[in-house]
């Protein structure tokens, strides 16, 4: 058994207590039917904690606590000796109940090991040698959902990077953190059988943050998708939905892999959970095309993010 600590602090921001959210009634009575019991399936790490779905096999969702003023910078060289990520299973729950190696290496998988929680992101603290554990934690595959290229390697880690350099690291503040799927019934089917295993692969990934300002808690959201590109590649089976809800059919129309902001109301009205409330100064009813400027795309259609720059309302 692996022992982490520090896991996810709801009070974590000292005047604000952010619970992690609720999943909707129907999962919670998959658990009851299934003889589960959900609190074995929450599991600490260190600076962030992971809700895992032991249905889909993948994490519902993680929840970080990111520390702006106690960042260490730690290279992937200096974690594992140049020897390459180093992704496993968590021995705490069930085997079976989790993707891994399995998936990512069967034939047309054309997926990155996408971290929900950033490495980077809980990478803090006084102790270095902490600090390095944290890192190491998020390569657990109950934080990995499988993601394109495009979309784990675009706008989506420059979200990322904004969030964690341009707003929590410059202006050295604490800030919680939400990630994860949106599961669909009929979400797109892997192409490729797994151990005699069909698979649905999740399309949409959302983010919400919540943080404080002049006393008062605030919150944000994010969404992105990936379906068009994966039934482009021929990585899942073509489907169509005749009876969405009005915010996943509007969801459809947007540009692959691009990210919007969206009201945290639309991403629980799409994924069943509830979020604690917070003030959002986000207020348009329609998601919003986050617009980027200084970006180079590669023949490959990657984004070049380096010296990119990008326009969010917080």
């Amino acid at each position: 058994m692996i022992r982490l600590s520090m896991s996810y602090m709801r009070t974590f921001m000292g005047g604000s207590d952010v619970p992690i959210p609720k999943i909707s009634t129907k999962e919670v009575e998959k658990f009851e039917m299934n003889d589960l019991n959900r609190s074995q399936y929450f599991l600490e790490y260190v600076n962030y904690s992971v809700l895992h779905n032991p249905f889909r096999k993948f994490p519902y969702f993680t929840a970080s606590n990111i520390h702006g003023n106690l960042f260490q910078k730690i290279t992937r060289k200096e974690l594992f000796a140049g020897k390459g990520d180093r992704w496993k299973k968590d021995p705490r729950i069930p085997e079976k109940e989790q993707w891994g190696h399995e998936l990512y290496s069967a034939v047309k998988s054309d997926f990155d090991k996408g971290h929900l929680t950033k490495r980077e992101d809980v990478q803090w603290g006084t102790d270095r040698n902490k600090a390095i554990a944290a890192a190491e934690s998020t390569f657990f595959y109950t934080n990995a959902m499988p993601q394109v290229d495009k979309l784990n390697r675009g706008i989506w880690r420059l979200i990322e990077d904004y969030i964690l350099h341009h707003q929590t690291i410059t202006h050295q503040i604490k800030i919680n953190l939400f990630t994860g799927p949106v599961f669909f019934e009929d979400d797109p089917y892997f192409v490729t059988q797994v151990n005699g295993n069909t698979i649905q692969i999740p399309y949409l990934f959302w983010k919400v943050i919540y943080y404080q300002s002049n006393g008062t808690l605030h919150r944000t959201g994010f969404l992105t998708s990936q379906k068009n590109i994966l039934e482009k590649r021929r990585i899942v089976k073509p489907t169509v939905r005749a009876d969405m809800e009005e915010e996943a059919n509007l969801f459809m129309t947007f540009k692959d892999a691009e990210t919007y902001q969206v009201r945290v109301d639309f991403i629980e009205n799409i994924s069943g959970l509830t979020f604690h409330e917070a003030v959002e100064n986000f207020v348009e009813n329609t998601p919003e095309e986050l617009i980027v400027s200084g970006v180079n795309v590669r023949s490959d259609k990657i984004l070049d993010i380096k010296n990119a720059t990008i326009n969010i309302t917080l």
